[in-house]
């Protein structure tokens, strides 16, 4: 039996803009910022949890040999990136993060809700922080069907606020 051996590299932020063949992106069309705002949802010193929304600046530029100039984040080494299927219906009730991660939804949609009633939802190609490992935790809920998520957790001591300044 073989064992394949996969990388995931995934970029977070990066519009696809489409344009006629032979004609560039209209301007007007690029992101007028390069940072990108994620949410993250944490515990406070009480044990409730809230969300915050944090910015990722692409501040890193890179020549890739070709004429483009790529904006990159600062980067980090996860120690156990998976991919994880919800199933439809699904619906936890208060329960924390199992670690602190990134989370890309990769198909359907997910909400959460904080201790606070405050409810949000991610769809395809969004991001977000759980990070209330402790605490009361949160509400988690599959919505119109299952949802496929990739998870990429922080290293023990990862510094959010350093990373994303």
């Amino acid at each position: 039996m073989k064992i394949l051996k996969i990388t995931v590299v995934f970029l977070l932020g990066f519009s696809v803009i489409a344009a006629p063949a032979n004609e560039p992106p209209s301007s007007s069309l690029l992101p007028a910022s390069s940072d990108m705002k994620i949410t993250t949802f944490f515990a406070t010193e009480t044990g409730e949890s809230r969300f915050r929304e944090i910015e990722i600046p692409f501040n890193i530029r890179r020549d890739d040999g070709f004429g483009h100039t790529l904006l990159l984040s600062n980067a980090y080494g996860s120690p156990n990136v998976q991919f994880v299927e919800l199933p439809q219906g699904m619906a936890q009730d208060w329960h924390n993060a199992p670690a602190r991660q990134l989370v890309t939804v990769l198909s359907g949609v997910i909400e959460v809700e904080t201790t606070d009633g405050v409810t949000r939802q991610w769809r395809v190609g969004d991001v977000f922080l759980p990070a209330d490992v402790t605490g009361r935790g949160h509400r988690t809920r599959c919505i119109g069907g299952a949802v496929r998520l990739l998870f990429a957790p922080l290293p023990d001591g990862f510094d959010l606020d350093r990373w994303s300044n």
